[in-house]
């Protein structure tokens, strides 16, 4: 496959799943999603249907309960990640946390992209349609490099006081 469709492990409300190719872009706004699957065939899947989009490393075709290994839905602690940690209840009663970017993306187009508890799991990232989530709430806003931050709000300070220091000599 081009760059532009990865693999994937569409998981749908009544348990079923299905594993293929699809774009790397969000699925277009209320339309259906569609897969290619292994036999080359285009099945569409109405997001109503859909509880989750798992882009994997692997397909594990031999795992037919839990293949995209999503065994880890919360952090044991706080992500190190940058962006927002999030935690999600869906319409089967099942809850997923993960780590979504800080921007509007959040709030526009017809779901949200995460990334899982566990970044070495086969999932890398998860697409949850709108569609299937009955809340969601934002836990923390993780931010990664809290020193370089305030040492560069620090920095004209510091160039003032050696400029009025070398002025006095």
């Amino acid at each position: 496959m081009g760059g532009g469709h990865k693999k994937v492990i569409v998981r749908k409300f009544n348990r079923d799943w299905i594993c293929g190719y699809l774009s790397v872009s969000p699925p277009s706004p209320g339309s259906a999603v569609g897969v290619l699957d292994l036999a080359g065939k285009l099945i569409a899947l109405p997001l109503s249907e859909v509880k989750w989009i798992c882009y994997v490393r692997e397909f594990n075709l031999s795992e037919t309960d839990q293949p995209e290994r999503l065994l880890r839905k919360r952090f044991h602690s706080r992500p190190r990640a940058e962006g927002l940690w999030i935690r999600v209840q869906l319409r089967d009663k099942d809850s997923l946390e993960g780590l979504a970017q800080n921007d509007a993306t959040l709030l526009e187009g017809d779901g949200l992209f995460l990334v899982p508890p566990d970044p070495r799991s086969n999932t890398q990232r998860i697409f949850i349609p709108r569609q299937a989530v009955t809340s969601m709430e934002i836990l923390a806003v993780v931010r990664t490099g809290g020193a370089r931050r305030a040492a560069a709000g620090a920095a004209p300070l510091q160039e003032s006081l050696f400029r009025e220091a070398g002025s006095a000599e």
